[in-house]
């Protein structure tokens, strides 16, 4: 579909707002064409320079009644500024009416777009940018605003304009008329020659801005690596590389617009000139009927015509520019969800814990095999710790089980149903997570442990942070648990915010547990404390937990070891050492450096 025909959809629901957008635009081109017409009466009806015309003076004589010249000429001169204040009054609410509804179908469609972002699978994110999304959602989406104002209600008024103008003019020379047209097919010429060139420059322009931003926000998001390595001439420089690269797309851009003015301006000068000599000697000629009131008026009118072409030159080369954006925005819309939510899925209550993997492969591409063959089933309330080195495959695992990705091939299942046949949100809600490292949002202590049960009471929320061991020091902070934890959590220390984590998986309450690496980002002694957290969360929920600190899961109920995205060992701790493979090799690693 033609990307101005799908960005209409977003301004259906506001149909009389642009009906009532449209008659006052009519209303108001009508005073346009009104606003010449009291200066032909004042030259003329009154000064009757080049002999005037009896209409005029009889117009005169009928409306103003004879009277003093002086008189007339105030009274026509206070007309011309009514006239130019109510078309200016008639015009703000028209603007109003437009501008109202093209901020309206902004605000859908980013809430559209951001909609769309937090839907697709993480497989999407993790194969772009963070910035370049939330570039996306806050720029690109303005191309729509820009699609209406300066499209539709532009093209609109400047069309109608043009064409209400013509008629005038033809009525009163068409010869005249003709020769200031003759311009036209060198204007149309030069708007589409530069749109090409616009629209290839503009998205060159948002793709540079979007390397800008995520240049700008990783150098920012990183600063204490930054400062620690010493590199902040380093970053300054790769900054002033990306800012460099979008400042030649801007400069190529704004040249662009420029040299297109100097053609189009260039034109409607001659053209202006052609009807300025031709209609002098209109006006000259003895017995032409052409007044220089006449000549004035059509001067007017002239300005009249070549504005709206003006204005639709110009338009055209911004929708070309909003055109890139838009494309950008409807690249994420029109992304296809490759963990969909299948027709007829049920949601999943009262779960039992019960996880099987039956026969599972995944990979990101066919050259890529994460997991190859994986099967297992974990009974309700059994704690299994998942180990093996760096891209073995755990983390994929585990975020198989909320269907963060489907499998390429097999069964994961919860309680005997297949989790592509139940609903994501059903059973991300009988999932309880702590991560690595806890990512808290920019708000206060309660809303963070909240997050997963927003209608939690502030007792239940005082009793998860107990059980977590956070209560001491949310307590210490100067308002409590409505105190800001700063951007990412920066104003707590690791093992707070990790508290933070597991008071929130309290508070969810979940039946399966997902623990990936909670306490490979803490020193020994906070790691220990906090184990003895994570050990009271786990009881009596299904636990599957990743980690290299053997340790920590040497006495959970059973230990599955992954080597190359397959499962090489199966048991418990002590078993696993007593066979003498993997697994005893690792654990004797950890003992001797412990």
């Amino acid at each position: 579909m033609n990307i101005y025909a799908r960005s209409f959809r977003y301004f259906r629901p506001f149909f009389w707002p642009t009906v009532g957008g449209i008659v006052l635009t009519l209303l108001s081109i009508l005073l346009n064409l009104l606003k010449p017409w009291p200066f032909k009466f004042i030259v003329d009806g009154i000064l009757d320079t080049a002999g005037g015309t009896a209409d005029a003076r009889a117009f005169v004589e009928r409306w103003f009644g004879g009277g003093p010249a002086a008189t007339t000429i105030l009274w026509l001169c206070g007309v011309m500024v009514v006239i130019s204040l109510l078309g200016g009054l008639v015009n703000l609410l028209s603007n109003y009416l437009f501008v109202n509804v093209g901020l309206q179908a902004l605000l859908k469609l980013r809430t559209e777009l951001y909609g769309a972002l937090q839907a697709l699978p993480l497989k999407f994110h993790d194969a772009r940018r963070s910035a370049d999304s939330s570039f996306r959602v806050a720029y690109d989406s303005q191309s729509i605003q820009t699609i209406y104002n300066k499209g539709f209600a532009t093209v609109f008024s400047s069309l109608v304009m043009l064409v209400a103008t013509f008629f005038v003019m033809w009525r009163m020379s068409p010869p005249l008329t003709l020769a200031s047209l003759a311009i036209l097919p060198f204007v149309v010429w030069a708007i589409r020659y530069y749109a090409v060139r616009v629209r290839t420059q503009s998205t060159l322009i948002q793709e540079r801005e979007s390397a800008l931003l995520v240049q700008a926000q990783e150098g920012l998001s990183q600063i204490r690596m930054v400062h620690a390595f010493g590199r902040e001439t380093h970053e300054v420089e790769q900054f002033r590389g990306k800012a460099s690269k979008s400042l030649e797309a801007n400069m190529g851009l704004n040249m662009t617009t420029v040299a297109s003015a100097l053609v189009v301006g260039t034109l409607m000068a001659a053209g202006t000139a052609v009807m300025y000599a031709i209609g002098s000697l209109q006006v000259l000629e003895p017995g032409s009927g052409f007044t220089l009131g006449d000549l004035l008026v059509f001067s007017a009118y002239l300005l009249m015509l070549y504005q709206p072409l003006e204005q639709l030159t110009y338009t055209a080369w911004a929708m070309e520019g909003a055109a890139a954006g838009a494309q950008r925005c409807f690249e994420v819309l029109d992304k296809e969800d490759d963990v969909p939510e299948v027709a007829g899925a049920v949601a999943i209550e009262g779960v039992a814990g019960r996880v099987v993997f039956e026969n599972v492969s995944f990979f990101y591409t066919p050259e890529r095999p994460v997991l190859k063959d994986v099967g297992f089933t974990i009974e309700p309330g059994q704690q299994v710790a998942f180990v093996g080195g760096t891209g073995a495959g755990k983390s994929t695992l585990l975020s198989l089980v909320p269907r963060f990705y489907d499998p390429t091939a097999g069964v994961v299942s919860v309680d005997g149903q297949d989790v592509r046949r139940v609903t994501k949100k059903s059973l991300r809600a009988q999932i309880g997570m702590v991560l690595q490292d806890t990512l808290l949002f920019s708000t206060t202590v309660r809303e963070n442990i909240a997050y997963g049960r927003p209608g939690a009471t502030d007792e239940e929320i005082h009793e998860a942070a107990r059980k977590a061991q956070a209560l001491d020091f949310i307590n210490a902070m100067p308002q409590g648990f409505d105190s800001p934890v700063g951007e990412r959590g920066g104003q707590l220390s690791v093992g707070q915010r990790q508290r933070i984590g597991i008071a929130r998986a309290f508070l969810k309450n979940a039946p399966i547990l997902l623990l990936d690496e909670p306490t490979s980002a803490l020193d020994p002694s906070t790691e220990q404390a906090i184990m003895e957290t994570i050990k009271e969360l786990m009881r009596g929920r299904t636990t599957l937990i990743i980690t290299h600190r053997l340790t920590t899961i040497h006495g959970m109920d059973r230990i599955l070891v992954l080597k190359n995205g397959t499962i090489v060992e199966d048991g418990s701790g002590p078993e696993l050492v007593a066979r003498g493979g993997v697994y005893a090799g690792l654990y004797r690693d950890t003992m001797s450096h412990s």
